[in-house]
């Protein structure tokens, strides 16, 4: 997407007209134009100068912004970014203002002050009415001349037949002008004919005060809208003045200090306390805590050592860091964070369609209806002045404003909330969708849990020191290099525990390990391997199946003819996890695990973070066709981390990546959670309902206050209840109706995102459906398929499951395959007849042995 700036927007009908505009151009595919950054996204195959061309011949100026223009995002860009977001409204009209109310006064003072109040004036205008009307008109005149730029739009945008609130505010400011100039030359006729009758009632005919009240009262919501609209970027603005301007480098163990957009990739460069880290990298010496709160949210400094990765504009807080830069410019988190940010902000929401179309006629329709207001009282035998009054009150209540602002502010203000909290959402649209998710869909392995085994149980044998059991055990898997062996070692390091010297080490695949140690063989491995060299058990057995039950895999050790015990290692189910799952639940949601994982393995994890619905056993592409399914029963959100679960990410209709997932789910993921905390999903959830409460009020306040204010300033309720408004009040309500709207949209800021306490109210939405479904696994449904039972050997634990169900399913006919390394069995599911010798060498290629085929 390419991102412009747009210049002499001033409502939602200008913004409309551009994306019309750009719309039609010849290779643009989609046009999102923001009124309240003053940006427009195109995306296609147009070139720029052709977009730029095409919003020039609508009126308004175009240009594409500096990170477009330059490639990649340096400290440069992102300043460029920043002064983009500056407030350089507020000064200008406050200028503007002030000087329209000096001259305001002294009219006010000669227009009301003196006919209304008997206020005294000098001798000189004693009597003489011509004179105070050639001051009034004087006094307007500089009013307008001040305020002209209303008049520039207004009428430019009325001859390139696209009015919008300038032309409003233009036209009835023109028309009181007009009409009282008319009025004043009529006086001067009366008084050279001695109609002293005629003077005083031209007198009364003067509307000059409305003419100047009118621009004044509309600059002063114009500015109050300004101010308003500049804090919604506060957000985005924060972030940009996080990013770091100089990075100390070190250079033949020199330090030189640079601007960080000399930083390249591979440079190593120092950190000291109290310093922000410049770029992306990996601590290559020293230790610290950094406080990443900029980035995550997370106000608890995080420790830092050798082979840690570090974020730029996080704040080093305690030892020096030396760090080898892996991410400079467009690449660090930060750049990629302010550019989602800006994006979001770039792009619409799908319930600004709504307010869009309306402010695409809402203009041309009001002045239908001041024009029609203005006959039907002429006709109905009320004065030219009492019409016009009526017609101009029309021109100046209305506000398309209003209508135009009341997505995106509230989008803008609910993505810096989100982004405050670590929770990223890419698009608007995404921040609408994520609080209709009626289903969550949870990946394993990364997002329920840490991703990492860990040593949850140590059992040692009667009479075995629990030390002796870990030491022996951190001896012998020292060696290996599989995931289990690498949580052992973890956990021994962690007692700082010394391991004896091993030789003749040797793993046998699907079954374990052995080696000689000081004092005799050592063995280690599953249940089936240890048992058939030493003497186990039936509580020892017993206690296997419990634990694998529960989600483990033990590994047992032995020594000669000795058992030793069994340490048990699981993928740890995260802190927040259950308490997670309860939220989404309590909102209303439906949540659901889909794992890779075998049934029980999964369903053991599932229980741990209080999830009833699982899917197990199914492949990166299966999660896609499952996720396809789900969406015909209510709107998905899948949450994951991995590579595999990018298919699934896209389908879903909100994906969530894991902020500490890959690139390419992230990438392919609508919403991305910094902290990696699954509290953050019903988090965003509730930040998206309360965004699109919001958006709902402000769209009812913006039609309302039409829907009401357009009738009563046409007087329709002047013959019922004698109701009548003056111009001047509706220029003031005018100008008062987008600044609400604004300031209400400004009040999310106080929304508390992880405030559960309102969650369980909404659970009656869908309780009924919620009874039917629940304890139920998607199962596909058995038609005539072949299935065969395999009988294998030397599986010990899920990831042998899934070498050998990855075998399997790459056969040519085979649907599917259920593993199970407890059964020793796999449940092969057939599209069309496989000889068993296929099967068994697909199986018996990846080291484990197929003892029978049914």
């Amino acid at each position: 997407m390419k991102q412009y700036t747009v210049t002499g927007m001033s409502c939602a009908a200008c913004s409309a007209r551009v994306e019309k505009a750009v719309s039609k151009v010849d290779g643009v595919s989609a046009c999102s134009v923001s009124l309240l950054t003053n940006s427009m996204g195109v995306e296609g195959d147009a070139d720029s100068a052709s977009v730029i061309r095409a919003v020039e011949e609508a009126g308004y100026g175009a240009a594409l912004k500096e990170a477009d223009r330059e490639a990649g995002h340096n400290a440069e860009s992102i300043m460029e970014q920043e002064k983009a977001l500056e407030d350089k409204e507020t000064p200008k009209l406050k200028k503007r203002l002030f000087s329209s109310i000096g001259f305001l006064i002294v009219l006010m003072y000669f227009s009301m002050g003196h006919m209304m109040f008997g206020w005294p004036l000098p001798a000189f205008f004693e009597g003489n009415h011509v004179a105070m009307g050639l001051v009034q008109l004087l006094l307007t005149i500089m009013i307008m001349v001040i305020n002209q730029k209303f008049f520039i739009s207004g009428f430019k945008s009325l001859f390139h037949r696209a009015p919008n609130m300038d032309t409003l505010v233009a036209m009835g400011s023109s028309a009181a002008f007009l009409y009282s100039t008319y009025a004043l030359f009529a006086m001067t006729d009366a008084q050279v004919k001695g109609d002293m009758t005629g003077v005083m009632k031209y007198m009364d005919e003067f509307y000059f005060e409305s003419a100047a009240m009118i621009l004044t009262l509309i600059t002063v919501g114009k500015m109050l809208e300004a101010h308003s609209k500049g804090k919604t970027t506060d957000a985005l603005k924060g972030l940009m003045k996080l990013a770091p301007q100089k990075a100390v480098l070190l250079i033949g163990g020199e330090e030189k200090e640079v601007p960080v957009d000399q930083v390249k990739k591979g440079d190593l460069f120092l950190v000291k306390p109290g310093e922000n880290i410049p770029v992306d990298g990996i601590v290559v010496r020293g230790s610290s805590a950094v406080n990443e709160a900029a980035l995550t949210g997370e106000s608890i400094p995080v420790d830092k050592a050798e082979g840690d990765e570090v974020s730029a504009a996080t704040i080093n807080q305690s030892g020096v860091l030396t760090c080898e830069a892996v991410r400079v410019g467009e690449d660090t988190a930060l750049s990629r964070i302010i550019q989602m940010v800006s994006d979001a902000a770039a792009t619409k929401a799908p319930i600004a369609r709504i307010a869009d179309k309306v402010s695409g006629i809402f203009v041309p329709a009001v002045i239908v209806i001041a024009a029609v207001t203005f006959l039907v009282w002429i006709l109905a035998g009320q004065s030219f002045g009492y019409a016009l009054a009526r017609a101009i009150s029309v021109l100046v209540i209305s506000c398309p404003c209003a209508l135009g602002l009341a997505t995106p502010v509230a989008i803008m203000v609910g993505n810096g909330m989100g982004a405050r909290n670590g929770i990223l959402f890419k698009t608007a649209a995404s921040l609408e969708e994520t609080g209709k998710t009626e289903i969550v869909v949870l990946d394993k392995t990364g997002t329920i849990t840490k991703g990492e085994p860990r040593v949850t149980d140590i059992l040692p044998a009667e009479g075995v020191p629990e030390e002796r059991l870990l030491t022996l055990a951190y001896s012998l898997e020292k060696n290996s290099e599989h995931p289990l062996a690498g949580a052992v070692i973890a956990y021994a390091e962690e007692k700082q525990l010394r391991a004896e010297e091993v030789t003749g080490f040797q793993a046998l695949p699907g079954n374990g390990l052995l080696g000689r140690g000081r004092d005799g063989l050592l063995t280690g491995g599953s249940f089936a391997y240890i048992s058939s060299k030493i003497p186990l058990s039936a509580d020892t057995e017993e206690k296997v199946k419990q634990l694998a039950g529960e989600g483990k895999t033990p590994l047992l050790f032995g020594l000669d003819n000795q058992f030793l015990g069994m340490i048990a290692v699981a993928d740890v189910v995260k802190e927040d996890s259950m308490e997670a799952v309860k939220e989404l639940t309590d909102m209303g949601i439906r949540v659901i695990m889909l794992t890779g994982d075998n049934e029980r393995t999964a369903r053991a994890v599932a229980a741990r973070a209080g999830i009833t619905e699982v899917i197990a056993g199914v492949l990166p592409d299966g999660k896609e066709q499952v996720v396809r399914s789900l969406k015909e029963e209510g709107r998905v959100a899948m949450a994951g981390d991995g590579i595999n679960d990018a298919p699934a990410l896209t389908r879903a209709d909100v994906g969530i990546a894991i902020g500490a997932g890959t690139d390419v789910a992230i990438d392919a993921a609508d919403v991305v959670l910094m902290k990696s905390s699954l509290k953050d999903i019903p988090a965003a959830v509730r930040l998206s309902r309360a965004t699109l409460r919001n958006i709902h009020e402000n769209l009812f306040w913006a039609f309302i206050y039409n829907i009401i204010g357009i009738p009563l300033a046409a007087g329709v309720w002047i013959p019922l209840f004698h109701w009548q408004l003056n111009p001047m009040f509706g220029a003031a309500a005018m100008s008062l109706s987008s600044f609400c709207v604004v300031t209400n949209a400004l009040r999310l800021n106080l929304f508390k995102v992880y405030d559960s306490s309102h969650d369980g109210k909404q659970k009656g939405r869908r309780q009924a459906a919620e009874e039917s479904i629940k304890n139920k696994n998607i199962k596909k449904e058995e038609g005539n398929e072949m299935k065969k039972t395999m009988k294998i050997e030397g599986m010990m634990c899920g990831h042998c499951e899934a070498a050998v169900k990855k075998a399997l399913e790459a056969v040519e006919g085979v649907e599917s395959a259920l593993v199970s390394h407890e059964k020793g069995s796999a449940e092969v599911t057939l599209t069309k007849e496989v000889a068993d010798d296929v099967l068994k060498k697909a199986v018996e290629d990846k080291d484990y042995k197929v003892t029978a085929i049914d």
